[in-house]
């Protein structure tokens, strides 16, 4: 009887253990702590504001409703709010973006290295996907419609198209307060200082002057 307790409490442990591991932001150990932007105490994440200092628009963000400017190289345009716009976001694990895109406009190959996304197409039609980490590599993807709704798995690599005639808009909401994102081209060929040429070369086996065209364009 004894060991049979042992093995209960060894597993509810090591599923609270599993449990905090995976989750993508820590939970919180209290009502809220809303982001004092003013500090310059970062302990993976924001200092929280004096409880007497805040008030109700720490939680409130206003401006959703507006259509982003998509005229831009790829013809679509991300707007975020996360806790850079809500402080009272800070330690609640979540956040949300409005993706617009034009006709033909691309929300290019990128990955959030801390946050699961679930995007819902609210007007138009996006072709979406995602890759699986190697060395499977499988690609994931879908022509999405209005109310449809899809998931992005954390980290993976994953885009979204606009193959329709008229704009789109979209919503994605993140498990995390800060998401991150590093768009792949963007990352590769328009670091600073550059990539080597010899490393890119090698790495997508193409001559030096197409990579030089990439990294010009970026």
């Amino acid at each position: 009887m004894a060991n049979r307790i042992f093995l209960l409490a060894a597993a509810l442990l090591a599923m609270s253990c599993s449990h905090g591991v995976t989750a993508s932001d820590p939970s919180h150990l209290q009502d809220f702590c809303v982001a004092d932007k003013t500090s310059q105490v970062r302990v993976n994440g924001l200092a929280c504001k004096d409880a007497k200092d805040v008030v109700v628009e720490d939680f409130c963000y206003s401006g959703l409703h507006l259509a982003g400017n998509t005229t831009n190289k790829q013809g679509s345009i991300v707007t975020p709010v996360n806790v850079a716009q809500i402080g009272g976001l800070n330690t609640l694990g979540v956040s949300l973006v409005r993706i617009d895109y034009a006709p033909n406009g691309l929300n290019p190959p990128h990955t959030h290295p801390r946050s699961t996304e679930i995007l819902t197409v609210l007007e138009g039609s996006l072709q979406v996907g995602f890759v699986t980490s190697n060395p499977e590599n499988k690609h994931f993807n879908k022509v999405l419609g209005k109310g449809d709704v899809f998931v992005f798995p954390k980290g993976l690599v994953h885009y979204q198209f606009n193959n329709g005639a008229t704009d789109a808009v979209a919503i994605a909401a993140l498990s995390s307060q800060n998401p991150g994102v590093i768009t792949m081209a963007n990352a590769v060929f328009g670091s600073t200082p550059s990539i080597a040429d010899g490393i890119l070369t090698k790495a997508f086996q193409v001559e030096n002057n197409v990579v030089d065209w990439m990294q010009g364009q970026f």
